[in-house]
């Protein structure tokens, strides 16, 4: 019988592969939801949020595309198989004083549309991690 290495033992190795495992299932998410053939959002509202992206990194800022941030939890999910989970602890968000904001280029329901297709974004990103961290657990514990 294979020895399990011990729970924290096992985020410390998985956290070290978070990094690569969010580039990969961001650029899967983006493509599944953005511009796959039922995209969330019209092509003129994927503009805005890439011209809100553009126009807060000039300013110093994030931006809105890659500030999404994700965690390695030990509750585990329903779905599942293992003790530990994934959970996104940072959804970008266009608020009031956000730069599109300010000159009322946006409205509430356009700003209401983004911030909902973000955050399903995010938790699509999630939940791609998650696929990986159970992958990773299954051959560590094999």
């Amino acid at each position: 019988m294979a020895e399990f290495p011990d729970e924290r033992h096992l985020v410390l190795q998985a956290r070290s592969q978070l990094e690569p495992w969010t580039k990969r299932a961001r650029i899967e998410a983006y493509t599944e939801l953005f511009e796959g053939d039922d995209p969330i959002l019209s092509p003129e509202e994927v503009q805005l949020l890439d011209a809100l992206d553009s126009e807060l990194e000039r300013q110093g800022g994030d931006g809105v595309w890659g500030t999404d941030q994700y965690g390695i939890h030990t509750a585990g999910t329903s779905s599942s198989d293992t003790s530990l989970g994934v959970v996104c602890v940072y959804h970008p968000q266009i608020t009031r004083d956000s730069v599109l904001r300010g000159g009322d280029d946006l409205d509430d329901g356009t700003e209401e549309r983004l911030n909902a297709a973000l955050w399903r974004y995010s938790e699509r990103v999630a939940t791609l991690i998650e696929k990986n961290l159970d992958e990773f657990v299954r051959q560590t514990q094999s």
